[in-house]
């Protein structure tokens, strides 16, 4: 650099290279140096005066404004520009100052701390209301969970994210059975909605709207539907017990199952195995790589089983029945539950576990119950709970945020987005006219489809990502209401 440097020197710096040098040593006499050091201290000298003088050098380091305000120096007439701006202002204040926005109290408008200067900073956290953090000190599960901090979505949801209140397509579903115990409708991985209707299962194929009828039950009605994690198989339970495996792509069915003594209400497919549950209270565990009708029986509820769900590891298995228990199987132990829950004073059908946090669980409870338990399953404790004012029907955590949905029935017969930190509400849907009883989620995670006693399904949008697709699916449909059939 001392080279690339002396050769830009002018004929001044050459004849002051003559000049004595005596740079301070703290006390010690200078070494003696150079003709050659001497020009590059020379150089270096006189590139350290340039760069004072005119702020210019082989780094440009930006000056920082004490106060950052777009909204006050951009006077935009149109409102969307102001919009817009605003959440460009706040995302680069998150996201590149690292400030953190705080609500002012008075006016629920929101500030920012740390406007003069960059600096790290100690992450705030929000914990739930009715969680003691101290008294939370599990070793397995993450604690974050209960102490995230706040997403981009979470501040600025108001501003950005703008949730439809109408779903953009209904589909008539003639023959829906208004039943609460029951699980009629799911949505696979493949982007295919499997509807059961009376002794019927149709499949809808989100992509072309293209309905095809899968098959036809002459003497028995369907009960329950449950698609594979991967491949084109569907599950499907009857009212006579019988549980059936078809091949949704060749439209042929592949395997017929008959050990359950009463209709299958809820069928829960893991890796390589399909779990079913029966008003005759048990729960079969099937390997579809076995002959066997079944290699384990689990009798642990006095009731109907109406709701079975697989954590996304397929390590653990909630069930829950009509006699208010929620049990907690592992797949390594069979015989009897590693844990038992019986808080809840309704059945329970809703289950879900959460995709971000391992060992999380949600239940909900029905009409004499209300509300919505949150658990520690590794540990077996319970976190936390929500009463909701209706019978819970479905649960499900969204697969974009850290969000949960719940459909519900008497009396309110409306869907509700909460955030889980803390179990505000973020949207509430409605335009069911009956009890919310299904509830299922495409592949992407950015809509869900609820069915009702009203006999109608309904997709909803609700993250913004999908909101130009939407407007472009309902122009394809003339009519509002399409049937299924």
């Amino acid at each position: 650099m001392s080279q690339l440097k002396l050769q830009h020197c002018s004929s001044s710096c050459a004849q002051s290279s003559s000049c004595k040098i005596q740079p301070m040593m703290h006390g010690r006499q200078p070494d003696p140096i150079s003709a050659q050091q001497q020009e590059n201290l020379i150089n270096l000298g006189n590139t350290d005066q340039k760069r004072r003088n005119s702020c210019a050098g082989d780094r440009f380091i930006p000056m920082i404004k004490k106060k950052f305000n777009i909204l006050s120096e951009t006077k935009a007439p149109a409102q969307d520009i102001a919009s817009s701006q605003a959440a460009l202002e706040m995302l680069y204040k998150q996201q590149i100052l690292d400030q953190e926005p705080v609500m002012e109290p008075e006016n629920g408008s929101l500030k920012f701390v740390n406007q003069n200067n960059f600096q790290y900073k100690n992450e705030h956290l929000h914990y739930i209301d009715s969680i003691d953090p101290k008294n939370y000190n599990s070793p397995l599960v993450d604690h974050k969970y209960f102490a995230l901090p706040e997403t981009m979505s979470s501040y600025y949801g108001k501003y950005i994210r703008k949730i439809p209140k109408v779903p953009f397509k209904v589909l008539d579903a003639p023959q829906l059975q208004d039943d609460f115990y029951l699980n009629l409708i799911d949505w696979s991985n493949q982007n295919t909605l499997s509807v059961a209707l009376s002794n019927c299962v149709y499949l809808w194929n989100a992509q072309s709207s293209k309905v095809t009828k899968l098959l036809d039950l002459s003497n028995d009605i369907v009960t329950s539907v449950g698609w594979s994690l991967r491949g084109p198989f569907l599950g499907v339970g009857t009212n006579n017990g019988e549980v059936q495996i078809w091949d949704a792509c060749k439209l042929q069915k592949v395997r017929t199952y008959k050990s359950h003594v009463a209709r299958v209400g809820t069928l829960c497919f893991a890796e390589n195995m399909l779990s079913s549950g029966s008003r005759d209270k048990s729960i079969l565990q099937r390997d579809l790589r076995q002959k066997e009708d079944f290699f384990f029986k689990q009798t642990a509820h006095k009731q109907e089983v109406c709701g079975l769900k697989w954590s996304p590891d397929s390590q653990l298995l909630a069930s829950g029945g009509n006699d208010n228990k929620l049990y907690i199987w592992s797949a390594s132990q069979h015989d009897k539950p590693i844990f038992k829950f019986t808080e809840h004073q309704a059945a329970v059908k809703a289950i879900a576990w959460s995709p971000h946090q391992h060992g999380l669980l949600a239940s909900g409870g029905g009409t004499a119950d209300k509300t919505i338990r949150f658990w520690n399953a590794l540990e077996g404790k319970l976190l936390s709970k929500e009463d909701t004012g209706s019978q819970v029907c479905n649960l499900m955590f969204s697969k974009m945020e850290n969000e949960l949905i719940s459909t519900h029935g008497y009396s309110q017969h409306q869907i509700i987005l909460w955030k889980c930190n803390g179990m505000k509400r973020i949207a509430t849907l409605v335009g069911h006219t009956s009890r919310v009883l299904y509830l299922a989620m495409s592949p992407d995670g950015y809509t869900i489809v609820t069915g009702a006693g009203d006999e109608t399904l309904r997709f909803w949008n609700i993250y913004p990502q999908s909101l130009g697709e939407s407007s472009s699916n309902k122009c394809q449909l003339v009519p509002q209401n399409i049937s299924i059939r």
